[in-house]
């Protein structure tokens, strides 16, 4: 019988697969849409409105009722620190930034968690698993065509961004073993996309006017990037309410092969000795920590025998 801790690795390689087709369409996309909080606003509303769908049909909306006054609390800060102001900060960087330097500094999201998670979730790393988030985490700075950081603006943005979103995996596993994944993909993207309109609506007085004239091919990008939200979130929650939140955002790292394989399939048409290397570091370091958290689990156990 499969184990809730391998199901979550499952899920999460699930996430990273699509994470990795993400990154590589909405590079196109947000050039095509714009500008970048009109695109975000109305993908994530999209996403926010068929989940709100999703609850009605399962009568999961039932169980808000009983949420207590700290679960309600954790969901709209998961709302405003992962639904909305990391996703305006990605993508206006992302519009001003190359796809693979945006990709790298997302891939720091593995540094980031382990640290909060060591911290706030005493989440514990074995020597071999913590040479295993090293291997990752180095592993970013080996991508083909990266020519080094800028120090720019768009690249600031994505990283704050990156380490909004490592908060967000510390408050999301924090409900995650009492609230319905559902409830709280709900809670980010509802909120999150009804701060993120508001703020159009504000900043971009065109903004809803926009929306409306959107082209058969910009509407096919809009329609394209909501789907893989959409399957990203449905999917990366789930591995976290199964999975510690070290194990899943080390898993999320293998989208980088993803994007790679993209890259070279649809535009450089190469594969290169560096995205080679790199995606065999990747895999060694995911097969280090899995065997490496799973020797844990298994004196874990002993010792509570």
């Amino acid at each position: 019988m499969t184990s809730n801790h391998t199901r979550g690795i499952y899920l999460a390689l699930v996430a990273a697969f699509i994470s990795g087709v993400a990154i590589f369409v909405n590079k196109f996309a947000v050039g095509i849409i714009t500008p970048p909080l009109v695109f975000t606003a109305t993908k994530n509303t999209a996403v926010g409105l068929l989940i709100l769908g999703l609850l009605l049909l399962t009568r999961k909306w039932k169980e808000v009722k009983n949420l207590s006054r700290r679960e309600s609390l954790y969901l709209i800060l998961i709302g405003i620190v992962g639904g909305s102001i990391p996703f305006y900060l990605f993508f206006t960087g992302l519009s001003e930034v190359s796809a693979t330097s945006s990709a790298l500094i997302h891939k720091t999201l593995v540094f980031w968690v382990a640290i909060l998670a060591v911290v706030f979730l005493k989440e514990k790393l074995s020597n071999w698993q913590i040479l295993a988030v090293m291997l990752l985490f180095g592993s970013n700075f080996i991508i083909g065509g990266f020519q080094g950081f800028a120090f720019s603006k768009g690249e600031l943005l994505i990283l704050i961004a990156t380490i909004l979103w490592a908060i967000e995996n510390i408050l999301a596993k924090k409900i995650l073993p009492s609230v319905d994944p559902d409830i709280v993909i709900a809670a980010r993207m509802g909120f999150g996309s009804l701060i993120l309109l508001s703020t159009a609506v504000v900043t971009e007085p065109t903004a809803l006017g926009k929306i409306l004239v959107l082209t058969p091919s910009q509407w096919f990008w809009m329609i394209l990037t909501a789907a893989t939200l959409l399957g990203y979130v449905m999917s990366w929650y789930r591995a976290l309410k199964l999975a510690p939140a070290i194990t899943v955002a080390s898993v999320l790292v293998a989208s980088t092969i993803v994007t790679n394989i993209l890259s070279a399939v649809f535009i450089t048409r190469v594969w290169t000795l560096e995205m080679a290397f790199q995606s065999g570091l990747i895999l060694v370091g995911l097969l280090i920590f899995y065997f490496a958290a799973k020797r844990l689990k298994t004196t874990a156990k002993i010792a509570t025998v």
